[in-house]
């Protein structure tokens, strides 16, 4: 690099993005080491990333079909769940639009669910500044190991941070996927969900749940596996609900919405249903 280059402050986006592409050689990809349950309805035809390391998938629906990468007797495809692109504004693709979606306390220690939603880019050059700044944040999504597969997908990932921190050592992933142009929207009963232990890789219930919807989705209702239910609703316009109640919320750059349930102790995760629409 020139001197030049250096100290100049008024580099133009062209020069920022190729820096940025330089310093994709030292993106690491990263395996998230946990277990996850993932349910869904509808599916859309484009290919899905990995859910980050999922161990076991069930898939509900009589229309979905399933090969999953990385498990055994996958194919390396899925069919993912049916959404639908973001609108086409240039928002900054180097820095992830994120969104709270769910804080509590539990034995007396806080925690959160959030997604970072990056938007979609348009060029190789622009995928890989965009790879080495998801590198920097730990959203590298799972599978994906060159720029140009980024390229005109919005990449979403989830997270819980068992803490008040997002920082990326005290968080673990919970799914990823991309929304892209060719993707069909969520139906009004549509829903797709993942589940992971709450706590540690030694648990083995999975107890917290994290789903999305369509925009006619005006409750969910999680069922646990002793039979008890959580209701979710969509909050009413204009009425502001606070992160530490559940409800149906709408996430930066996502075409979706999203809920989040946890399961009381001693009970895990059975299904996640669109109980109510508009």
């Amino acid at each position: 690099m020139s001197a030049d280059r250096e100290t100049n402050h008024d580099m133009a986006n062209s020069d920022i993005t190729l820096l940025l592409a330089d310093a994709t050689d030292e993106v690491e990809i990263g395996i998230a080491p946990y277990e996850a349950v993932i349910r869904g309805g509808r599916r859309r035809k484009a290919r899905r990333w990995a859910v980050a390391a999922a161990t076991a998938l069930v898939i509900a629906g009589s229309s979905a079909t399933l090969a999953v990468a990385g498990l055994p007797g996958g194919s390396g495809t899925v069919t993912p769940p049916a959404t639908q692109a973001p609108t086409a504004t240039r928002a900054d693709l180097y820095t992830p639009q994120r969104t709270t979606l769910r804080t509590g306390v539990e034995d007396g220690k806080e925690w959160r669910v959030f997604i970072d939603v990056w938007a979609a880019p348009r060029s190789e050059a622009e995928a890989a500044g965009q790879l080495a700044a998801m590198g920097e944040y730990g959203d590298v999504p799972t599978g994906v190991t060159k720029a140009s597969e980024l390229i005109g997908k919005s990449s979403y990932v989830t997270f819980f941070s068992d803490g008040d921190s997002a920082d990326r050592d005290n968080r673990r992933g919970v799914y990823e996927d991309a929304f892209e142009a060719a993707d069909d929207p969520m139906g009004s009963t549509d829903v797709q969900s993942a589940a992971i232990p709450f706590r540690t890789t030694n648990e083995h219930v999975q107890r917290l749940v994290v789903g999305m919807v369509g925009k006619d989705a005006e409750q969910v209702t999680c069922t646990w596996r002793d039979g008890t239910k959580t209701k979710v609703d969509r909050p009413g316009q204009d009425t502001e609900v606070s992160t530490d109640q559940a409800a149906i919320r709408t996430a930066k750059g996502s075409p979706v919405d999203w809920f989040v349930c946890l399961a009381p102790k001693g009970t895990g995760y059975g299904t996640a249903d669109v109980t109510a629409v508009r």
